[in-house]
């Protein structure tokens, strides 16, 4: 099983009880350890300039870098100790996309690809026409949708950096159609379908995602919704990039397996393994 997962990794600042660290992150980058870890055979096509972060990778190897202007910077603040699910977060808003002919010679390449995850930060990284010809591969793709609500808000901090509002983008209804999967959380999904009715969209599922409370996957293809329960975590070391293990951990067992409760269950389990330690997830 060949997965070719595409979206940036950042310089990240956490901020947590008071004190200030740097990790990289970045969904592509926290998907590949689970990736790693499940041995599965995976090619990340990761956009921005500092090259350093490569090597943070669990296997640069495994890494295609499209070198570009800029790379994005995230600070995630967690305000509240005792909330792990509450984060408030600001963006330098990299305008870094991925085009058509960054990927193509890249992909044309490859003998067999089984599926795509994509993880778009911001709305510049992925264009339409990008999503498009993804689409013409006629195998699976996932898509994170936050990076398409992500608008900026017009107030800089000393730094220069924007605090992140969430907004649907005009063309969102047509990037997720023909998409086998959106994952996104709960607040994301209210802003993503306040309007639309989500079984008029394309999608053969909604992972929907709700931390410590667990997560719900809608089916448009038999119009059912699952309820996954949260495995419990005694010990909380570190939730950035939780939602990106569980994409990572869902994609993984759905392609295998073929059952979303298998896909779901074994995505909530390996979640809350990376709860209990810092950084990615590292295997148990």
């Amino acid at each position: 099983m060949t997965l070719v997962v595409l979206g940036p990794a950042t310089e990240d600042i956490i901020i947590k009880n008071g004190m200030k660290e740097s990790k990289v992150g970045g969904a592509t980058f926290f998907q590949a350890f689970v990736y790693e870890a499940l041995n599965i055979d995976y090619l990340a096509i990761v956009n921005l300039s500092n090259l350093d972060i490569i090597d943070k990778f669990p296997d640069k190897n495994k890494v295609i870098t499209l070198l570009k202007e800029d790379t994005h910077f995230f600070i995630n603040e967690y305000p509240d100790e005792d909330n792990p699910d509450l984060r408030v977060q600001l963006s330098n808003f990299a305008n870094i996309p991925i085009y058509v002919n960054d990927i193509k010679p890249i992909l044309d390449k490859i003998d067999k690809i089984d599926a795509f995850v994509i993880n778009p930060l911001n709305s510049y990284d992925f264009p339409k026409e990008t999503i498009d010809y993804l689409k013409n591969f006629r195998v699976p793709i996932y898509l994170s949708i936050q990076g398409f609500l992500r608008k900026k808000d017009p107030l800089e901090n000393d730094d220069g950096y924007n605090c992140i509002l969430l907004d649907k983008n005009s063309d969102i209804q047509a990037i997720v159609n023909d998409i086998s999967g959106i994952f996104l959380d709960e607040n994301e999904f209210h802003i993503m379908f306040e309007d639309i009715d989500f079984s008029s969209c394309n999608v053969g599922e909604i992972i929907v995602t709700n931390g410590s409370k667990g997560s719900r996957i809608i089916s448009n293809i038999n119009d059912n919704e699952i309820i996954i329960e949260p495995v419990e975590q005694k010990y909380i070391v570190d939730s950035t990039g939780c939602g990106d293990t569980y994409m990572a951990a869902y994609i993984s067992k759905k392609l295998e397996a073929k059952s979303s409760i298998e896909a779901g269950n074994f995505a909530s389990l390996i979640a809350s393994e990376k709860l209990s330690s810092d950084g990615p997830y590292k295997k148990i």
